[in-house]
C-alpha cells in the first residue's frame, strides 16, 4: 500500500509541473510531502533540475538571425517573381476570350467555307469551332497546374541540412 502512495505522489509531482493539479490532488500531495521524506526530496530535486534547465545557456550559431532573414527575403523574392507571371496569364486568358467572342462570327464563316471546300460534315466543323476556344483555355489550365505542382514541391532551401 505504501508503494502505491509513493508512486501516486511521484506521478503527481510530475503532473503538477506539466498539467497542474486539481485542488484535492494538490492538498493530498502537500500532506504526503510533509510526511514522506523520500517523496519530498524527489519533489525538491525535480524543482532544482527544472530551475537548472531554465537557466542553462543554449548556444546558437552567431549567424542564425542573418541566415533566417536571408531565407525569408529569398522566399519573398520567389513569391514576387511568380505573382506577375500569374497576373499576366490571367490577362492573356481574358484577352483571348474577349477576342474569341468578338471574332466568333468570322471564325464560324471560315469554318463554314472550309466545310464547303472540303465537304467535311457539319459535326466536324462544330467540333473544330468549339476547339478553337477550348485549346487556349486548356493551355492556361495546364500552365496553372504545372505551376501549382512546381510550387508544391519542397524547395531546396526548405530542406533541413544534414
Amino acid at each position: 500500500m505504501s508503494e502505491n502512495l509513493h508512486t501516486r505522489a511521484l506521478q503527481l509531482v510530475a503532473k503538477a509541473r506539466v498539467e497542474g493539479l486539481a485542488d484535492s490532488e494538490r492538498d493530498w500531495l502537500n500532506t504526503h510531502l510533509q510526511d514522506c521524506e523520500f517523496c519530498n526530496e524527489h519533489a525538491l530535486q525535480t524543482a532544482r533540475a527544472l530551475r537548472a534547465l531554465r537557466t542553462a545557456a543554449i548556444s546558437v550559431p552567431t549567424d542564425l538571425a542573418s541566415r533566417t532573414q536571408f531565407r525569408v527575403r529569398l522566399r519573398a523574392m520567389e513569391l514576387r517573381e511568380s505573382e506577375p507571371k500569374r497576373r499576366m496569364l490571367w490577362l492573356a486568358c481574358a484577352a483571348s476570350w474577349i477576342f474569341g467572342i468578338a471574332s466568333a462570327p468570322y471564325v464560324w464563316r471560315v469554318f463554314e467555307w472550309f466545310g464547303h471546300v472540303t465537304g467535311a460534315p457539319k459535326l466536324v466543323l462544330e467540333i473544330g469551332f468549339a476547339l478553337w476556344w477550348t485549346i487556349p483555355a486548356l493551355f492556361a489550365v495546364i500552365v496553372l497546374l504545372l505551376e501549382g505542382v512546381q510550387n508544391s514541391e519542397e524547395r531546396d532551401w526548405m530542406r533541413p541540412e544534414r
